[in-house]
């Protein structure tokens, strides 16, 4: 089911956002739609993560804040020897 929606804004928003539209081959009203549509879908549904990011994992080395702290200790004390 489809509803209308009337909405007041700003000439020059609206001017931006047809610009914006049409640099993106959409409607306004299709732009609008798909953002209230990601603005309101369940928090709960994972991002798909991808391939890229998945082969980058794990390549930085995990440093705790207990093992970050005691690093910089021994760096300040190297320091000011």
């Amino acid at each position: 089911m489809v509803t209308n929606l009337t909405i007041k804004l700003d000439e020059h928003i609206v001017e931006r956002a047809k610009m914006y539209a049409k640099e993106r081959n959409t409607s306004l009203p299709k732009l609008v739609s798909n953002y209230f549509h990601e603005l309101t879908m369940e928090s709960s549904e994972e991002e798909e993560i991808s391939p890229l990011i998945q082969s980058l994992s794990g390549i930085v080395p995990y440093i705790s804040e207990k093992d970050e702290k005691e690093m910089y200790t021994h760096y300040l004390i190297g320091a000011h020897k």
